[in-house]
């Protein structure tokens, strides 16, 4: 399923192999060393040509360290180096990213991306669960405090 991540598919719906891929790796807030395996490769075909991938290639990276933190789910040692690199990476990625115009669900799955990596899981959380909708709900809420 990895490997055909390099074709640059799209993630709407059940599309394969992105539906596959979350079910397996990070279902339902459930992460395991295979999540830690996959997300370096997922980073890599994302850096190899960010003008081609979509989101999701932001998406499962912010949601499987999110799940990571908010669980406390270890990552194991053998994989801790590259899992950690890899995410590292991902802001300068979104800054390479920024040249193509971004949808609302492009731009919550590269802040949540960002958030995750830079230590803020309840931020990036939020961020990643954000609609135009609950946004505006937000900010209300925000301002009646």
């Amino acid at each position: 399923m990895l490997g055909a991540l390099g074709d640059f598919p799209k993630s709407e719906g059940t599309a394969e192999p992105w539906f596959s891929i979350w079910s397996a790796l990070a279902h339902q807030g459930d992460v395991y060393p295979a999540s830690f395996a996959a997300v370096p490769h997922v980073i890599a075909v994302l850096a190899s040509d960010p003008t081609r991938c979509d989101s999701a290639y932001f998406q499962f990276p912010a949601w499987v360290e999110i799940c990571r933190i908010n669980k406390g789910v270890p990552v194991p040692s053998e994989l801790r180096q590259a899992y950690f690199d890899s995410l590292a990476s991902l802001p300068m990625l979104a800054a390479q990213w920024a040249g193509k115009a971004w949808s609302d669900s492009d731009l919550v799955c590269v802040l949540s991306a960002i958030a995750a990596v830079k230590g803020h899981p309840a931020i990036a959380e939020a961020v990643i669960e954000m609609t135009d909708l609950n946004a505006a709900e937000m900010c209300e809420w925000l301002r009646e405090r």
